[in-house]
């Protein structure tokens, strides 16, 4: 038997979201009623109405930073700001300053309700990404349909999509062809085909035709799901400054709570002031020199920072990689996979003799056909998008490292390196042609027909879309950008001058991109940006790793701080820019809240201000300092 909730479980669900969602406003909205009624009952001489609605005020509004208090003050057996603004305002109170007390409840409260505004944004950004992924999945259980959690599938299962629907989970596709949108997880903006064997993502969605996937990983290793793992980390991993500043605050506070504690004592000694005037000025001294604004100067913007970031496809695990790009001053690229597609093109194809390109190509991947080698499958794919018609090869001969041998309609052919020719001397016009396509890194390839040369091919991995202005946006910044590879020194310089980079270390392998970051980050902050398995070491010895996020591995993705989620590398001078942005937000947020406090206590002292004046300055440099780190929102 299932069980359903009932209606009165559901009403208490619902009532619990509105009061998670809306509650901290709500205490704001009734503590500000509570004063205004207050003011007015004190207006029309009912006094003891007054007093009761000013309890009520400061008892809704001030209840939960006393509790909070309290639990650090018995709990932690330290002192904390939640707990000096609610002495401060029942200090207040007690010395008759009803209305003064029941402001620095109502605007602390307000305070309090912005800064989960900026927690509620971050939470609405995972829970948007959340809704991506379906709560139910059709499996295919011996030609019958099955409805079963999304959490319960398995590798090997295979569910049912239909037009229309999203992704369960990740896999492949068995049966079926259909476009499907990956806008949500790769940002790519056109639906793409998917036909037998195509991986396709959780949270995308179905086009015109049904597919057949077969799970390839369960429901929390899902990209979707490392997703929202990483969203949730960096929402509540705080930066070093914000560590910084929460050690200092409750050493601040004990040092505010002793001085607050001699001026209440001694001034009537030494300054001849009254019992009246002594603990109304240590109330304001509470007041002003408590480090709201201080407390409240980093992590909304960090917050804000993050969100902002996630919208854009960026994606931080956390405040302190959000701190640490802004002062990045050298970008290390991998080149397979991250500044190119990693994906071998045939980029030339140069007939010889009589040869056209469409007989040239029919040759060869004719001969490439039956082979499983990379390269050969990058020739007969172009000749099948191009239409030709292959012809059946004979006697195919595989030779490791240099190529492969065959007959095609009785004509002896072979395809590889010059060594495997049977006249490996080339003319004058053969070896310009090759020098040239060497020179752009390219794999250059020869064909032989009946001993003789009829064509040269060239294999390139191309550079990905966007790379080059990538580069041309970090430069401009005033960055050192390099490329680290493992592929030879000629394939690298072709590629590094296509695209511009400041230096190209070749030859790379794991161990050398380690030692080369390191001997970077020498000189400043190294931001390492790759792909692949290989490229993990690097990337978590950097300043700041990143990782492609649809055309990155699991463990590149797991070792990067930081996940480009589109593959789109524009979006790391748009992450740099942030991360500037947000450290300069957090540093006019301190220097203002200093400020402030500094201004506030001297004028206590010698300009006599009141304290609703203390109030208003005090906490509305909170206000300011939290709304001026929304700013990062945009």
């Amino acid at each position: 038997m299932e069980y359903t909730a009932g209606p009165d479980r559901a009403k208490r669900d619902l009532f619990r979201t509105f009061w998670e969602t809306y509650g901290s406003i709500v205490i704001t909205i009734l503590c500000l009623l509570f004063i205004i009624l207050a003011w007015f009952m004190g207006r029309n001489g009912w006094s003891g109405a007054e007093v009761a609605l000013y309890v009520l005020a400061y008892g809704i509004g001030g209840h939960r930073k006393a509790i909070e208090g309290l639990e650090t003050l018995f709990k932690e057996k330290d002192l904390d700001v939640d707990l000096l603004m609610v002495v401060a305002a029942v200090g207040a109170a007690s010395i008759g300053y009803w209305m003064d007390g029941a402001i620095l409840i109502f605007i602390f409260c307000l305070s309090g309700t912005l800064e989960d505004f900026t927690m509620e944004k971050t939470n609405q950004d995972i829970q948007s990404i959340m809704k991506l992924r379906p709560e139910e999945a059709v499996v295919l259980d011996g030609g019958a349909e099955r409805r079963v959690k999304v959490e319960r599938l398995q590798p090997g299962d295979v569910v049912l999509v239909r037009p229309g629907e999203r992704v369960p989970s990740d896999g492949h596709v068995v049966e079926g062809q259909s476009a499907v949108d990956q806008a949500s997880i790769t940002g790519e903006s056109i639906p793409v085909d998917k036909l037998a064997e195509d991986e396709v993502f959780a949270g995308t969605i179905n086009g015109q035709g049904a597919l057949k996937i077969q799970v390839s990983k369960p429901a929390e290793e899902t990209l979707l799901s490392r997703i929202i793992h990483m969203v949730q980390e960096a929402k509540n991993e705080m930066p070093p400054s914000q560590l910084f500043v929460e050690r200092f605050e409750g050493i601040y506070a004990k040092i505010v709570v002793a001085a607050a504690a001699l001026l209440m004592t001694l001034p009537p000694f030494i300054l001849g002031w009254d019992w009246d005037k002594t603990i109304y000025r240590a109330m304001i001294f509470l007041v002003v020199a408590s480090p709201c604004a201080l407390v409240s100067s980093i992590m909304p913007a960090i917050l804000s920072g993050i969100s902002n970031a996630a919208r854009k496809g960026v994606l931080f695990k956390g405040g302190v990689h959000l701190e640490h790009i802004g002062h990045v001053n050298t970008v290390a690229f991998d080149k397979t996979g991250t500044l190119t597609e990693g994906k071998p093109k045939l980029t030339d194809i140069v007939p010889l003799l009589d040869y056209t390109e469409e007989a040239l190509l029919r040759l060869t991947a004719s001969i490439e056909n039956l082979s499983e080698h990379p390269i050969a499958k990058v020739i007969v794919q172009q000749a099948k998008d191009r239409g030709v018609v292959l012809e059946t090869a004979q006697a195919l001969t595989a030779i490791p490292g240099v190529g492969v041998r065959g007959s095609v309609n009785g004509v002896m052919c072979k395809v590889g390196k010059i060594g495997l020719m049977h006249n490996p001397v080339l003319t004058e016009l053969e070896v310009s042609i090759a020098k040239r396509l060497e020179s752009e890194g390219k794999t250059v390839l020869y064909v032989e027909a009946d001993q003789l040369l009829v064509g040269i091919l060239a294999i390139q991995d191309v550079v990905r879309p966007g790379a080059k202005a990538a580069v041309a946006a970090l430069k401009q910044m005033g960055m050192q950008v390099v490329m680290l590879t493992g592929d030879r020194e000629a394939t690298a310089l072709a590629i590094g001058r296509q695209l511009g980079v400041d230096q190209v270390y070749a030859d790379c392998l794991p161990e050398d991109k380690v030692a080369i970051v390191k001997q970077l980050s020498v000189n400043g902050k190294v931001a390492m940006i790759g792909d692949g398995v290989n490229d993990a070491p690097a990337l978590a010895v950097s300043s700041v790793g990143i990782a492609m996020g649809a055309a990155g591995t699991d463990v590149a993705l797991e070792t990067a701080n930081v996940v480009l989620m589109a593959d789109d590398l524009s979006k790391i001078s748009y992450a740099i820019s942030l991360g500037r942005r947000t450290a300069r937000v957090i540093k006019q947020n301190l220097a203002f809240a200093i400020g402030v406090v500094l201004v506030l206590v001297v004028s206590n002292f010698f300009g006599g201000i009141n304290l609703p004046f203390g109030v208003v300055g005090h906490e509305g440099s909170t206000l300011l300092v939290i709304l001026s780190g929304l700013r990062l929102l945009r």
